[in-house]
Formats: C-alpha cells, sequence, structure tokens
C-alpha cells in the first residue's frame, strides 16, 4: 500500500479532518487515526493538522497506508447497498433533481435511528452511498408515524444550505389531521410554551429497576404544556383551519407550524381539547392526566387506529434558485377515512390564506 493525496471537494468545505476521513475512510477508527495525525503522518497542504482543523476545497490531504490489521479496534466495514433499500427509496420519490430528493415517507417507518429501531429512512439512504462516503443526507425530520413530505439532499452542501433555508423560517409546512371533534372558533392560533414531559431524556439513573410500563414510557416521550420561563421550555406557535367536519365527532384540519418543535401538531391538537385521532401518545388521556374525552365524540370504529397526520405539502425556495413546491397524497388509513366521510382532498385549504407569522 502507498501514500493517497486526496482532494477535498466543494462538498467538504469546512468539515473537520476527523469527520473528513470517516467520510473517505469509514474503517479508519478515531484512535487510530488521532495516532497518525499526532506522529504527523497526515498532512494538509503539506502542513501538520490536528484532527479538529477544518477543510476547505482545493487543499490536498496526505493519507498514509492504512491497513486494516494496524486498526487497534474492530474494523466496521461500510455497508453494502441493499437493492431492496434502493427499490423502496425510489418508490417513494415525489420530486428528484441533481440535488434533492423529496420523498413521500410511509406510516410507521422510522427517519432515523433510535432505541431498538434498526430499520429507519436515514439507514436505507446510506445504500446511495458512492465510493468516497457521498451520500443522501436528511434535511429535517418526521415522526415514525407521520406520513408525507419528507426532503434529503443529495450532498452535504445542499443539506448545509436547506438547512439554513429551515433555521431562518423560510421553508412553508402545510399539514392535515384528522382530529376529535370540531374546534371553534374553526381558525386560530396556538402560541404554547412546550417542554418535555416529566422524566423525558436519557438519564437512565431515573429509571426504575426492571424497566417501564408502555404508560411510563409513553408519558416519557410526551410532551406538556409549560409556562415561560420553566426549564427547557419553547415558544411554539401553530395556524390551524378547519377544512371539513363531521359534526359532532371529527373534523379534518389543515395545519400550518410557524416553529418546528418536538411532537408540537400533536401537543398542540390536544392542549386546544382536539387531539389528532390514532396518537398513541396525546390522544388518550395520560395516567393521573385530565379525565376523558366526552363519550359523545367518540371515533367510528370504522376509523383506522393509526395516526391520522400527514405532511401534505413543503414549499421553498431552491437553494439553486426557483422554489421547490411539493404535495404528498394521503396515506392509504387516511384515504380510506377520507372516503368514509366523503372528504374531498382537492376541495380548497383555508390555510393557504394564513399568514406567514
Amino acid at each position: 500500500m502507498s501514500v493517497d493525496t486526496l482532494t477535498v471537494t466543494e462538498d467538504e468545505d469546512g468539515m473537520r479532518l476527523d469527520r473528513w476521513f470517516k467520510r473517505r475512510h469509514p474503517d479508519l477508527t478515531l484512535g487510530h487515526l488521532n495516532k497518525i495525525v499526532r506522529t504527523g503522518q497526515v498532512r494538509v497542504d503539506g502542513a501538520r493538522v490536528k484532527t479538529s482543523t477544518r477543510v476547505a476545497p482545493g487543499q490536498t490531504v496526505r493519507v498514509p497506508p492504512l491497513k486494516a490489521s494496524e486498526f487497534p479496534g474492530p474494523v466496521t466495514r461500510r455497508a453494502v447497498a441493499s437493492e431492496e433499500d434502493l427499490r423502496a427509496i425510489r418508490e417513494m420519490v415525489l420530486f428528484e433533481d441533481r440535488d434533492v430528493m423529496v420523498l413521500n415517507k410511509p406510516y410507521g417507518l422510522a427517519v432515523q435511528g433510535g432505541s431498538g429501531t434498526t430499520h429507519h429512512i436515514d439507514g436505507m439512504l446510506a445504500s446511495f452511498a458512492s465510493e468516497n462516503g457521498d451520500r443522501p443526507l436528511l434535511v429535517h425530520r418526521l415522526d415514525r408515524d407521520t406520513s408525507g413530505v419528507l426532503l434529503v439532499a443529495k450532498t452535504r452542501k445542499m443539506a448545509s444550505d436547506l438547512g439554513e433555508v429551515f433555521r431562518s423560517r423560510q421553508a412553508r409546512k402545510h399539514y392535515w389531521a384528522l382530529v376529535q371533534g370540531v374546534p371553534k372558533p374553526a381558525q386560530g392560533r396556538i402560541s404554547l410554551f412546550l417542554a418535555k414531559g416529566e422524566g423525558m431524556g436519557n438519564d437512565r439513573a431515573e429509571r426504575p429497576r426492571g424497566g417501564q410500563s408502555a404508560a411510563g414510557r409513553a408519558a416519557m416521550e410526551r410532551m406538556r404544556v409549560a409556562k415561560h420561563g420553566d426549564p427547557d421550555a419553547q415558544h411554539s406557535v401553530t395556524l390551524f383551519a378547519t377544512v371539513d367536519r363531521v359534526l359532532p365527532r371529527l373534523a379534518w384540519l389543515s395545519m400550518k407550524p410557524i416553529t418546528g418543535r418536538t411532537h408540537q401538531l400533536r401537543a398542540h391538537a390536544e392542549a386546544i381539547g382536539h387531539p389528532i385521532v390514532g396518537d398513541p401518545k396525546y390522544f388518550v388521556a395520560p395516567p393521573g392526566g385530565a379525565k376523558q374525552l366526552d363519550p359523545s365524540r367518540a371515533v367510528p370504529s370504522e376509523v383506522e387506529n393509526k395516526l391520522h397526520l400527514l405532511a401534505r405539502r413543503l414549499v421553498l425556495p431552491h437553494p439553486r434558485g426557483g422554489t421547490l413546491d411539493v404535495t404528498a397524497p394521503l396515506p392509504p388509513h387516511m384515504q380510506k377515512t377520507w372516503d368514509l366521510f366523503a372528504f374531498d382532498a382537492k376541495q380548497f385549504d383555508p390555510i393557504e390564506n394564513a399568514p406567514e407569522d
């Protein structure tokens, strides 16, 4: 094996050297990288560097011979592309150009991994990785049981540019939901402070031995309405409009989040007394919480017990110019409900007239 001299690409601009190596050489452990950097075997434009050094396009990186047998820890090979994952992602595509893919995320598929979650969109996107480690990157997130529009960038630079679009609130997101009861007034603005529910987090020291019940886990994962100044409290704003209704039981809401907090739409819907149908965390009263909802508003048995929340539309400026405007169809379980109540998905959506903030 010989010394390699690799050139930093435009898409790697500003990347830390350790992350650059992780991208180019996923087999390399951090311990071995620290060693070869510390001993001067790695150079950028001929100069000694640290693992925290940030690289720039056009710079050359000297990479010494990297033998798997020399790695001080276990070697993990980059996953072989899965034809099944490639095909599944392709079937989700609503729009694609050289910079982005917009996916129609199905109900029940996680966007990222977590405790006990091994199958997710982020992992499936790894099947698109090139030999130098380039791969599509998630730009935003959806809850596992939320369906609809999910934006993916094809390069790190595009992911960064789109991330700035979201941070600057230039992206307009529209959601459809089926909620219990009919809100009064039919249109409005929900402005609340939200914080993590009691015990929510990763502090295992606070968890009882032997694990938790399902109810306990659900309580930990909920967001709660908080007061300004409470620890971790974040301001959240959602605009909503009633599109259609089935008196007195159900309403089809169009919702426009102005902020992007965890579970924001789900927590807001519950807070105004109209939880989203099929929501396992917010549709039922939590243990020791508020009384159960009015039985006269019971959901018909024909409605599937799945979260009725769709990321319907995403509109934002494309970093290369123009506007990206993509709409997702109703997922199968919501389409059945819309058919059951003769809701017309093509009718005018009043959220279109809502203000931008």
